[in-house]
């Protein structure tokens, strides 16, 4: 038996702390739930020792959907009865990707030398995050391995559904900005200086918007190694800028605050929070392991500040949805859903909820993004291609007049 200490919430909302003695941390989580409590945290006397990190392969290699695949089969053969070292060495023998083979084979290695299963990922945190490790580790405890497993699966899968949608909802304004962009150094690059020289043979007073149009063409010809190692070093100061704390908060925020993709990036924030909170919480994290885990997931700097100052106000006692409302980063109806949630000890179904209609909100977000980016890309490409057309033939339309007359 092992002695743990812990801290909970009682339906009033009132903090309980106290200890007892269990095999797990699991079994005192169960038993607090049986006493209809909200488990805060559960912390063990020996802290775990420091993890180091073995094995060559390239973490970058491994995408998110081999990840899946391998966790769903590995959930599937220790649900069909076959001990853990033996799924891990067939999977090893199966799995196509080589950096996740090394990978799978140093956790086996590991296992075979008597480390736990969840220690064993650890030692790979850019492969396995804490969310994985975590959860796997409340499997073991629990004897529910392959039910774990099969609830990260499912969650990892729809996390790169929601991913895939945003990028795919991307990728059409993206190309067609390109585009504009090319089309345009081509006309002030080599379509422009044609009729330059047209209208230096001909002579006469250009329109002024002809003029302007040359002049740009001009700088632009003449300066075009310069502007563009300018471009460059823009991008690798704001880039090193970005690496700061500071630097990231202000782009995370700025992202936040954008006209209609601000909105969407909102809602991909509440439901990543939402389904990763909910996953933990059902898994039989605490509450506290789980919002520091949530937070180093959340992907954008405003969002876990919000999360971490949520963690420090309910490890002094308040409840989550005070703290969240007051960050102003999750709208009053998620804080409501989940001060409801902690009332009636149903945190992780009504977490659940919260995840599946944010995810159809950002379903219809980047469909009605979609149908509004197009007219505004199509109005973009008629005023910059459409005007320095315009500019051009300016001059000959003044000729043709002048002829007629």
């Amino acid at each position: 038996m092992i002695n743990f200490s812990y801290t909970a919430k009682d339906k009033n909302g009132q903090t309980i702390a106290g200890s007892m003695e269990a095999n797990t941390d699991i079994e005192v989580a169960d038993a607090l739930h049986k006493r209809e409590l909200i488990v805060i945290s559960i912390e063990q006397a020996k802290d775990k020792a420091a993890r180091k990190m073995h094995g060559k392969y390239n973490s970058s290699n491994i995408k998110i959907d081999d990840l899946v695949i391998f966790t769903r089969q590995l959930a599937t053969m220790i649900d069909s009865g076959i001990p853990l070292v033996h799924a891990l060495n067939i999977l090893s023998e199966q799995v196509e990707n080589k950096d996740l083979k090394e990978v799978v084979m140093a956790v086996n290695h590991d296992i075979e030398a008597g480390i736990s299963f969840c220690d064993a990922l650890a030692k790979h945190p850019k492969v396995f995050t804490e969310l994985f490790v975590n959860m796997t580790r409340a499997g073991e405890s629990s004897g529910m391995l392959n039910e774990i497993l099969d609830r990260l699966a499912t969650y990892l899968e729809k996390s790169a559904a929601l991913a895939r949608k945003v990028k795919s909802s991307l990728v059409y304004p993206v190309v067609v900005i390109s585009m504009a962009m090319l089309i345009t150094a081509v006309l002030l690059l080599k379509v422009v200086p044609t009729f330059k020289g047209i209208f230096d043979v001909l002579g006469g007073q250009l329109p002024v918007p002809t003029q302007i149009l040359i002049a740009i063409s001009d700088m632009f010809r003449h300066y075009f190694l310069l502007t563009i190692g300018g471009l460059v070093l823009i991008i690798i100061l704001l880039k090193k800028y970005m690496n700061t704390v500071n630097g990231r908060y202000q782009f995370d925020n700025l992202l936040l605050k954008l006209p209609v993709l601000g909105e969407l990036f909102r809602k991909i924030a509440v439901a990543k929070f939402s389904r990763t909170f909910s996953t933990l919480v059902r898994s039989g994290v605490s509450v506290l392991s789980a919002l520091d885990i949530v937070s180093k997931t959340s992907g954008n700097k405003v969002v876990e500040g919000a999360v971490v100052s949520c963690s420090k106000a309910v490890r002094d006692g308040e409840s989550i949805a005070k703290p969240l409302l007051k960050s102003k980063v999750f709208p009053p109806m998620v804080c409501r859903m989940i001060s409801v949630g902690e009332q009636t000890g149903q945190l992780e179904k009504m977490l659940g909820k919260i995840a599946d209609f944010y995810d159809e909100q950002v379903d219809s977000a980047t469909s009605g993004l979609t149908s509004l980016i197009e007219p505004l890309v199509i109005a973009f490409l008629g005023i910059v291609v459409g005007g320095i057309v315009i500019a051009l033939f300016l001059p000959v339309f003044k000729i043709s007049q002048l002829i007629a007359h």
